[in-house]
């Protein structure tokens, strides 16, 4: 018996002339993730991609990577053998022998791509039931919501039985849309924002912001972990590892205290802008939630949108708390972003922060600071990270 897994692309299937552009980027990122993993041979036909082991490969070796992959919605894992009635019904009543063993009810759905095979799809629907309620009699047929929904497919070239079908990550596939770079910090927020821009196409890269010695390198290490995390989704991220202390330190000393988290979020936008496009990067993405603290207001975010020349992109900006845990859990991000670490966003933080700041009175604080020597010299500090399948590679430099 030999097993393979059906994947169904979900709205890739409702483009128009470029949707081939979308389907090859899938194919491409399928094969290059799968490779650690082993020997799988990748095709795509009728809207469905087929992956397919190599050898004694197993096909279910390849189902964490596939469940992870943006593009894909559904994943069948299905038993393949000849369009012949009798192969076929032979093959469901052994490949499903362990799941028709758990469930009291079913229904066989049947659909025939090969217009040339000479049962229609209710008939083939009909025989595989009938045969299956014999083999297995415990088990009744049940047209309406049964425990068991047994998918039968007949295409060009063979027929394929299935009693699974798999929740994928939806989306569009890594890449298709551009580039982002996803300000990452410690927090839940940021890792789920990365996450869902990700979903939609874009390829990551992220800047972390680090005050040490106020924040430790424990304080680093999670946020490199959450890079980790979102790479099993992504493929591969880059972290720019950002010297942030000395412009805290100079808004501590220079500026009014009640304005510093505005202004370390200046700072912060104008730096992740410069690093976004050298790493040809066309938006920011950012965890920022309305009104959930103090650089978090219209008038906050308005400010911080300022220094701005490309667009932000703030998905969980209408998410409640709540909601945003909720999906931190879906992707594992959530017990990491829980430990006890502090980041650069809780050191400095003022008594008394601007909860509705005028963007002239910002302005005046900032021109106390030499702006762009400050900036510059974060610059020149940075680290890369690459994050790549639990990989990390380290430079002391950008490129």
């Amino acid at each position: 018996m030999k097993e393979i897994l059906l994947i169904k692309c979900g709205e890739l299937v409702l483009k128009g002339l470029n949707r081939y552009r979308f389907e090859h980027q899938l194919v491409r990122t399928l094969k290059w993730r799968l490779a650690p993993v082993g020997d799988f041979r990748i095709h795509s036909n009728q809207s469905t991609l087929y992956v397919e082991p190599v050898g004694e490969q197993s096909a279910r070796d390849a189902l964490d990577v596939v469940q992870k992959l943006f593009g894909v919605v559904t994943i069948q894992p299905a038993a393949m053998c000849a369009k012949d009635m009798a192969a076929i019904c032979q093959m469901a009543g052994e490949y499903l022998k362990d799941v028709m063993a758990g469930v009291a009810t079913f229904k066989v759905e049947a659909r025939r791509s090969d217009k040339r095979f000479h049962l229609t799809s209710p008939q083939i629907s009909a025989e595989v039931g009938g045969y299956l309620s014999e083999l297995y009699p415990h088990c009744k047929p049940k047209m309406e919501k049964p425990e068991l929904t047994i998918k039968v497919e007949i295409r060009e070239e063979y027929a394929f039985i299935s009693g699974q079908r798999l929740p994928g990550a939806g989306g569009m596939p890594t890449g298709t849309n551009g580039r982002g770079m996803l300000l990452l910090s410690g927090g839940i927020d940021s890792p789920v924002a990365g996450w869902m821009m990700a979903k939609r196409g874009l390829e990551l890269s992220a800047v972390h912001f680090f005050s040490y010695p106020y924040t430790s390198e424990e304080a680093k290490e999670k946020v490199l972990d959450l890079a980790g995390i979102l790479a099993q989704w992504c493929g591969r991220m880059t972290v720019h590892v950002v010297p942030f202390t000395k412009i805290q330190l100079a808004i501590a000393e220079q500026c009014q205290e009640d304005y510093s988290t505005i202004l370390m979020r200046r700072f912060m936008m104008r730096i992740a802008e410069r690093v976004a496009r050298d790493q040809s990067c066309e938006a920011l993405i950012t965890g920022e939630s309305l009104g959930q603290v103090a650089s978090q207001t219209m008038q906050s975010l308005a400010c911080t949108d300022a220094v701005c020349g490309m667009p932000v992109f703030r998905p969980v900006i209408g998410m409640d708390k709540e909601e945003i845990v909720r999906v931190a859990r879906r992707i594992d991000t959530f017990e990491t972003s829980v430990l006890p670490y502090e980041d650069c966003c809780t050191v400095f933080t003022p008594r008394h922060p601007q909860t509705k700041p005028k963007l002239e009175y910002v302005e005046r604080e900032e021109s106390r600071l030499d702006v762009e020597a400050l900036i510059e010299e974060a610059v020149a500090g940075i680290e890369r990270v690459v994050k790549k399948m639990g990989n990390r590679e380290k430079s002391l430099s950008v490129d």
